[in-house]
C-alpha cells in the first residue's frame, strides 16, 4: 500500500462496533425496491467486494404511515421484511465489510396514496411534492407515540437482520425528524413547537430511545443536513444546524453530516467541485468527540487523506463515487489509483432513480447488472477463442466495447478517423462545466494502452475496402451521430423553414464554427446541450438568447437536480430566456415564434446566428457501404441509436458481451419475481 493513503485503512471504533477502513459506501437509492431484493443484495454485496468498510442499506421506511409509493425505496415493517435485509447483510459481512440501515420516517415528503394513509407532519401542511395536490395531517400525541413505538419497532428488526449500524435518518428534508425541528415546518404550541429545544424534542427522544433498542452491540449513527442552502432556510438563517450538533454531541455512536437539499448536497460537477461541503460540515470535529462522516463527491484518494488529516473528518463517505467504481477502495489499497473509474458527477445515477428506475450510471455500464445479467465491474469472462475484433470509432461505445473484448483476450483494434480519441466525450468536455466528462475516455483509454492485445490508431478514416482488407473476425461500429440542423426536434418531429443550410449545430460549435454577434439557441433536446452552450458562449462574451418550446427549460435537469441552478447561472450570465416558444422560421437575421400552447404569434427574436439543438441521426454511412458488400458488423452506440452518453456506453458493453456468447440468445435475463399467495 501507498503509505500516503494509509489513513484510509486504519480501523476506526464506532461504538461497539469496528469499521475495518475509513471508507464508506453510503445510504442512496439504488432504483431496487423492497420487490427487487435481489438486484439490491448483488450491489451492495459487490461494494463490500470492492472494499468498502461499510456498506450502507438506503432509506427504508419504517412503518406504512411513511408512504414513498412509486419510488423505489425499501421497508423495514415487519418481520416479513427482515428476511431479505438479513440475507444482504449476510453478503456484505462475509467480505469483512460493517452493514448499516438507514430508519426513518418521511414525514410530509410522504404521499398517502398507496395504502390510504395520511400523510403526517409536525403541521397541517401541504406535502412536500408542489405538483401533487395532498396534504399532511397534524400529529397529535397518540400520533406521536405510534411514531415512538415505530422507531422502535424498526429497530428491533434491524438488529435481528444482523445490522452493525442503525441509522435516525434527519437529512434531506425528507424525515419527519427534520420537519418537527424546522420552523418552517413546526407552527406547533405544545412541547414539541415553539423553542428550539421544544422543536429538538422528538429527534432527541427517538434518539435517546434507538439507543436503548440498539443495546450494546449495535451502534447508532445520525445523519443530519447542517446547513439548508436551499427550500425555507430557516435552519441555515437562525445557525440552528450547529446547534444541533451542539445539544446532540455525545448521544450517537457516529455524526455522518451533510447539507440540504438533496439537490445541494448531490450537486453536479457542473456545478460544485470535489469536497465541496466541507466549507459547510468542518465545525462538526470540533463540537462533538464522535467520529464523523460526510461526503462531497471524492474521487481523488489525496483529497480524502486530506479531509482526514486536517481533522475535517473521520470518515470518507461516497455514494456517487462507489457507483462509479465499486472497487475505488481496494484500488488505492493495491497501489491501482490509475484504475479508479472517477466518476464524472453528471447526475444520471439520481435521474433515473427519481423516474422509479434501477440504477444507471455513465462510468460503470455494470451498475444494476450484478445480479440479473452477471456482470461484474472488475471482470469480464474469457472467450472461448482469442479472435481479432475491429471497432471503428474511439467515442465512448467504442472504447467501452474495446475495454470489454481486450480484457476477455480478444485482440481488440480501434481506428478513430480523428487525430484524438474519445469522441463525444472529449469534444462535449471542452464545454464550461463539463470538464469531468473527459473522464469517460480518460479511463477507458489508460486501462486499453497499458494492454498487449490493443491496437490504437487514430487519423484512421477506415473505408469498407479497407476493412475488408482488415480482415477481422468481428468488426464494430461506433460512428456516432450527427446533430440535425433542419429545425427537427423532440416537440416537432419535421423541419421550420430557413433552418436547414443557415442553422449552426452543436457539431458546428464544437468544431469550432466562428461565431459573431448575437446568437439564439432553439432548444427542441431539453437536457444539458442547449444551455450548455449557452452558458459557454456566454461565458465568451457572446450575447445569448436562449428558445424553448417546452413551458420550462431543460425539463429532465430537474431530474438531474440541476435546473433551477442551470437557470440561475444562465440568468447571471446575461443570457435571455424564453420557454413556451415554438419556432416558425429562421429568416437570415431574426427567428419568429410562436406561443407553443396557443399558436399566438410573439415577437420576433433577432440574431446574427441561430443555433439548432434537436435531435440526432445516427452516421450510417460506413454500415450501409458494408451491407452493400456484405461484411457482417454490429453497430454500437450512437451509430444504433442516439441517447446520452450513459446509454453509448451502456450499448457498447452490452454489444461487447454479446459477441462474447454471454448473453442470452432472447435477451430475456434474470428477474425478480413475485410471490403468489393462492
Amino acid at each position: 500500500m501507498d503509505p500516503r493513503y494509509a489513513p484510509l485503512f486504519q480501523p476506526l471504533k464506532i461504538g461497539p462496533v469496528t469499521a475495518p477502513n475509513r471508507l464508506v459506501s453510503m445510504p442512496h437509492a439504488i432504483g431496487h425496491s423492497y420487490l427487487m431484493p435481489n438486484g439490491a443484495i448483488g450491489i451492495r454485496e459487490t461494494r463490500a467486494e470492492g472494499g468498502w468498510g461499510i456498506v450502507a442499506m438506503q432509506l427504508s421506511e419504517i412503518d406504512p404511515t411513511s408512504d414513498l409509493s412509486g419510488l423505489p425505496y425499501e421497508r423495514l415493517w415487519d418481520a416479513g421484511d427482515v428476511q431479505a435485509h438479513a440475507r444482504s447483510v449476510a453478503r456484505i459481512h462475509a467480505h469483512g465489510a460493517l452493514a448499516s440501515i438507514e430508519l426513518g420516517h418521511t414525514g410530509i415528503r410522504s404521499r398517502g396514496i398507496s395504502n390510504g394513509y395520511p400523510a403526517m407532519g409536525p403541521s397541517v401542511l401541504p406535502i412536500l411534492k408542489p405538483d401533487m395536490p395532498l396534504m399532511a395531517k397534524a400529529m397529535d400525541k397518540s400520533d406521536i407515540r405510534t411514531l415512538h413505538q415505530s422507531f422502535r419497532a424498526a429497530t428491533r428488526r434491524a438488529k435481528q437482520a444482523g445490522y452493525d449500524i442503525a441509522y435516525v435518518y434527519a437529512s434531506h428534508d425528507a424525515s419527519i425528524l427534520w420537519h418537527f425541528l424546522s420552523p418552517a415546518y413546526n407552527s406547533r404550541t405544545d412541547e414539541y413547537g415553539g423553542s428550539f429545544e421544544n422543536r429538538l424534542r422528538l429527534f432527541r427522544e427517538v434518539l435517546e430511545e434507538t439507543k436503548e433498542e440498539a443495546g450494546p452491540h449495535m451502534a447508532v449513527a445520525v445523519r443530519f443536513a447542517v446547513h439548508e442552502l436551499t427550500g425555507p432556510k430557516c435552519i441555515l438563517n437562525t445557525g440552528e444546524g450547529r446547534a444541533v450538533i451542539e445539544a446532540l454531541a455525545e448521544l450517537p455512536d457516529l455524526w455522518d453530516v451533510n447539507v440540504s437539499s438533496w439537490s445541494r448536497d448531490s450537486g453536479t460537477a457542473r456545478y460544485d467541485a470535489e469536497g465541496f461541503q466541507e466549507e459547510f460540515t468542518a465545525f462538526v470535529k470540533q463540537v462533538t468527540g464522535k467520529p464523523v462522516l460526510g461526503v462531497g463527491r471524492f474521487t481523488s484518494p489525496d483529497s480524502m487523506v486530506s479531509q482526514i488529516k486536517r481533522g475535517v473528518l473521520d470518515l470518507i463517505g461516497a455514494a456517487r463515487p462507489s457507483i462509479a467504481d465499486p472497487f475505488l477502495p481496494r484500488k488505492i489499497a493495491e497501489g491501482r489509483v490509475e484504475d479508479i473509474r472517477e466518476c464524472i458527477g453528471c447526475n444520471i445515477c439520481v435521474s433515473v432513480e427519481t423516474i422509479g428506475l434501477e440504477l444507471r450510471c455513465t462510468q460503470n455500464p455494470t451498475i444494476s447488472e450484478e445480479w440479473r445479467r452477471g456482470w461484474h465491474p472488475e471482470r469480464v469472462p474469457p472467450a472461448p477463442k482469442a479472435q481479432s475484433v475491429l471497432i471503428v470509432g474511439s467515442g465512448p461505445a467504442g472504447l467501452e466495447a474495446a475495454l470489454v473484448l481486450a480484457r476477455a483476450g480478444h485482440q481488440a483494434t480501434v481506428a478513430e478517423r480523428e487525430s484524438d480519441f474519445g469522441g463525444r466525450s472529449r469534444i462535449e468536455a471542452r464545454l464550461k462545466g463539463l470538464s469531468t466528462w473527459a473522464r469517460v475516455k480518460d479511463y477507458r483509454l489508460f486501462q486499453l494502452q497499458q494492454m498487449t492485445n490493443v491496437d490504437l490508431y487514430s487519423g484512421s478514416d477506415m473505408t469498407a475496402d479497407m476493412i475488408a482488407d482488415f480482415g477481422a473476425d468481428h468488426l464494430l461500429l461506433a460512428t456516432g451521430a450527427d446533430w440535425r440542423g433542419d429545425g427537427a426536434g423532440r416537440t416537432r418531429l419535421d423541419g421550420i423553414q430557413g433552418f436547414q443550410g443557415q442553422a449552426l449545430t452543436p457539431d458546428d460549435l464544437l468544431a469550432g464554427a466562428r461565431i459573431e454577434g448575437p446568437v439564439v439557441i432553439y432548444d427542441d433536446d431539453h437536457y444539458y446541450m442547449a444551455n450548455a452552450l449557452a452558458a459557454d458562449l456566454a461565458a465568451k462574451g457572446h450575447a445569448v438568447h436562449l428558445v424553448s418550446p417546452q413551458p420550462t427549460l431543460a425539463p429532465w435537469m430537474g431530474h438531474t437536480l440541476e435546473q433551477p441552478r442551470m437557470i440561475a447561472e444562465l440568468h447571471a450570465a446575461g443570457v435571455r430566456m424564453t420557454p413556451n416558444a415554438s419556432a416558425v422560421a429562421w429568416h437570415g437575421d431574426r427567428l419568429s415564434l410562436q406561443r407553443t400552447d396557443t399558436g399566438e404569434s410573439l415577437p420576433d427574436i433577432p440574431a446574427r446566428h441561430l443555433v439548432m439543438v434537436g435531435t440526432r441521426l445516427p452516421d450510417t454511412t460506413l454500415s450501409a457501404a458494408l451491407d452493400q458488400i456484405g461484411i457482417t458488423h454490429r453497430v454500437i452506440g450512437d451509430a444504433e441509436c442516439p441517447g446520452t452518453m450513459q446509454g453509448a456506453v451502456f450499448s457498447g458493453h452490452r454489444h461487447a458481451r454479446e459477441l462474447l456468447g454471454t448473453e442470452p440468445a432472447d435477451r430475456i435475463f434474470r428477474r425478480e419475481r413475485p410471490t403468489l399467495f393462492l
